[in-house]
């Protein structure tokens, strides 16, 4: 079957560069999936984006869909005639396929022979198809808002110029959004205004490029990053590159240049992260650093043309820029004339959520908490206090109010400005921490106090007031401050009951509408996450599981636990050992077995009964210290020698004797065996 490539392009004003790559993707998506729908071979599928276009290219397409034999069953063959004669069954069935009685055929089926037509369907063409998966795929675009041009009723997330629609090197009749399809394209908006028009579907990328436009997104995204560090490398200066600006800027230009200019260093007076939010946030500027890794004042633009006098759009980009930063050296000098402190009272005015109260009722709870975690961890339970009073007053500082990224990194310079303790003025920073999954943890006492302290409020009070998350909603981020705390608790080695922590949190509230359950509910909730915690870490769902299935309360004794199961999954025996618990879990369910695991040692007749139960009281008495310390690894690792005594029981002993008393005896051995696993886990849910 013959193929070539298609090619779609929608053309119009320039997107919202957030969005651009999430609508490029879902436009792909959308015509591979009614391509594959349709049962139309195709090659690969690549999605093509920049400001003014969203573009699919699909190589290797057949030309149609292939023919196929379609089979139709009527009625039953004893229904189909009477007498040799076609009944009306027969005779409608036929009309229904366009032929008559005697083209029909007799299909053979398991349940009786039928009635029926077998006809080969001609597929339909490319040109034929396209325009029905053009127009569910541009209507599944997820638009972030929609707006409307001229005097038509016609919607999309920018008003839309042009439509290129090419198989091969001939165009295919499709519209949408008002456009009708045709060869012609546009390049840059000043470097190649005029109109191209396209050979061949092939030539798309290389023709753009000619036009001054890279249309591969990827290819766009690393020439910036190659041309910002070329030019760090002439200033002899690191470029920082967050991905989300590199992303940003991808999506802004169609031609990138990168330019270096530069900034009074009387700005550096500035906290650096003041200036870089600046720079980021309003101007999309890259920002460099010297060799001790300090802030210098020269920033990287990248322009969308390639300039005949680029000391021009340099000075211009220094002109907007100053004012910028002004604003933040103005707002940082104004927020300094005040203390944190005095700001304390202005947080009764901003409400956390209507039914848990004001920021200044979340502070004083989280007051209380931190204050108690910092007397568990051996911190210093004033600084704690301290902090948290203090936690939220710089949300309403001019700084923070513009740049909200620097929520509590401002907190740290005003606190130090304000001569607070250094334990205090760090953790107003640490309290946002880890921000996400692989976030570094805060390192000092009081800024765990406060980051644990605050999130347990938020996860106490929500659950309280019976507004937990679902699986689509989640608008207080419960997810991430549960794996915060786990994270916090865990890689800080705080060996803290969550049950406790909580408890004491929920207190705080007074009295909440689901208040008698709040305490288990977020424990339920926060210990289900260690399903996703584990996986972070290589850790699967078998093992949670297994871990899951112990009233385990306190985190970190929780990972440790899985990373046990993890290491012992790993051993030879271990297999062997969980199709034996699984096996012995069995047993004990079916016979409805009280759990007694108390033996009689007179009552043991077979060698490999007395076997067993001396391996089990030599390994019970040899983990007992490990287990004590939490050396669940090790225990395991004990633990493991049973699999020959095991195996050697399950071989030789009949379990269900026919003596009551010997019989259950031996339950009671399965049960003490069972018993020394689950002081670890239940290793019967490990793969068998």
């Amino acid at each position: 079957m013959a193929t070539d490539t298609l090619l779609l392009e929608l053309g119009c004003e320039e997107l919202p560069p957030e969005a651009l790559n999430a609508l490029s993707d879902a436009f792909a998506e959308g015509i591979k999936n009614g391509l594959e729908a349709a049962e139309v071979p195709f090659g690969q599928v690549h999605a093509l984006a920049s400001p003014r276009r969203l573009a699919v290219q699909v190589t290797e397409l057949a030309g149609k869909q292939p023919d196929r034999e379609v089979e139709r069953r009527g009625p039953a063959l004893a229904a189909a005639f009477k007498d040799g004669a076609p009944t009306k069954a027969a005779e409608g069935f036929a009309r229904s396929c366009g032929v008559s009685v005697d083209q029909l055929i007799e299909l053979e089926t398991a349940k009786g022979i039928w009635l029926g037509y077998r006809e080969r369907q001609t597929g339909d063409t490319v040109s034929a198809l396209l325009p029905g998966i053009l127009h569910k795929a541009i209507g599944d675009l997820p638009v972030p808002k929609y707006m409307r041009w001229g005097d038509t009723r016609t919607e999309f997330a920018r008003p839309v110029h042009w439509l290129v629609a090419l198989y091969g090197s001939e165009v295919v009749a499709v519209e949408t959004l008002g456009l009708t399809a045709s060869r012609t394209t546009y390049g840059h908006r000043f470097h190649a205004p005029d109109a191209i028009q396209l050979a061949h579907a092939d030539d798309y990328a290389s023709t753009l490029e000619n036009a001054f436009v890279l249309v591969d997104r990827e290819k766009r995204r690393e020439r910036i990053r190659e041309q910002v560090l070329a030019e760090a490398e002439n200033h002899s200066a690191t470029a920082v590159i967050d991905e989300d600006l590199l992303r940003d800027v991808t999506g802004l230009v169609e031609w990138p240049v990168a330019l270096t200019g530069s900034f009074d260093e009387r700005f550096l007076e500035v906290p650096a992260e003041c200036l870089i939010s600046s720079m980021q946030a309003h101007q999309k500027y890259f920002h460099l650093l010297d060799d001790s890794g300090q802030l210098k004042p020269l920033f990287i633009t990248v322009a969308n043309i390639e300039s005949h006098d680029p000391d021009q759009v340099i000075a211009g980009n220094e002109k907007v820029i100053r004012p910028r930063l002004a604003d933040a050296v103005f707002f940082y000098d104004t927020d300094r004339k005040r203390t944190l402190e005095s700001r304390l009272p202005a947080l009764d005015d901003m409400v956390f959520q209507h039914q848990l109260g004001t920021l200044a009722d979340k502070a004083r709870r989280s007051e209380a908490v931190a204050a108690f975690i910092a007397e568990q961890i051996g911190g210093d339970e004033t600084h704690a206090r301290r902090a948290a009073r203090l936690a939220k007053c710089d949300l309403i500082t001019e700084m923070v109010q513009e740049f909200a990224e620097l929520q509590g990194v401002m907190g740290r310079y005003y606190a130090t400005h304000d001569g607070e303790a250094d334990e205090v003025a760090a953790a107003l920073e640490e309290q946002y921490l880890p921000r996400f999954a692989s976030d570094a943890i805060p390192q000092t006492a009081a800024g765990k106090a406060v980051a644990l302290a605050d999130r347990l409020d938020t996860l106490t009070g929500i659950f309280g007031i019976g507004a937990r998350p679902t699986g689509t909603k989640d608008p207080f981020a419960l997810r991430r401050a549960a794996i915060a705390v786990i994270n916090i608790l865990v890689q800080g080695e705080l060996d803290l009951d969550l049950r406790e922590l909580l408890t004491r949190a929920a207190e705080q509230h007074g009295e909440l509408p689901e208040g008698d359950t709040v305490v288990d509910d977020v424990l339920t909730y926060m210990l289900d996450r260690f399903r996703a915690w584990g996986q972070d870490h290589g850790i699967s769902a078998e093992m949670y599981l297994a871990v899951r299935k112990r009233p385990v309360t306190r985190p970190l004794d929780f990972a440790r636990r899985l990373y046990a199961v993890q290491a012992f999954s790993r051993r030879e025996e271990a297999a062997a050992l969980a199709a034996a618990n699984k096996r012995v879990s069995n047993i004990l369910a079916k016979q409805d077995h009280d759990g007694s695991t108390d033996v009689n040692g007179e009552l043991l007749g077979e060698d490999a009964e007395q076997a067993l139960f001396e391996a089990l009281g030599n390994r019970r008495e040899s983990v007992a210290p490990l287990l004590a310390k939490g050396r669940y690894m090790e225990t395991l690792d004990a633990l493991a020698t049973l699999r020959e005594p095991v195996d050697r029981f399950f071989d030789q002993v009949m379990v269900m004797a026919d003596d009551d008393a010997v019989r259950h005896n031996r339950l009671a051995l399965l049960a003490s065996l069972q018993a020394l696993f689950l002081e670890v886990a239940d290793i019967a849910e490990l793969p068998q």
